[in-house]
């Protein structure tokens, strides 16, 4: 029982790696596109390029939270894995 919770963990753990490593990829490209939309509403100071540059900006700060809740999801399965190791003894291949 332990070893297939332990499987099921380190499953989870790849999943969330690589979600986590998506969204950073994606986060920041979005920044390079906040700052693009930042010097544009600077320079053309209209009300269209202001709205979208704070439209971005909502959107990459709700990246970043979402950044943060998978970094603490792989801390936390990480620690669950761990803890999962330290009470799993495998057996040798005589039982």
């Amino acid at each position: 029982m332990l070893k297939r919770r332990l499987d099921d963990v380190q499953r989870q753990l790849g999943v969330a790696r690589e979600s986590l490593h998506v969204l950073e990829e994606q986060v920041a490209v979005w920044n390079d596109a906040l700052d693009d939309a930042r010097i544009r509403s600077l320079v053309s100071e209209t009300p269209l390029q202001t709205r979208e540059y704070d439209d971005l900006a909502r959107h990459v700060q709700a990246a970043n939270k979402e950044m943060e809740r998978r970094s603490r999801e792989v801390r936390d399965l990480v620690s669950a894995r761990d803890e999962l190791l330290r009470e799993w003894t495998p057996k040798d291949e005589h039982g």
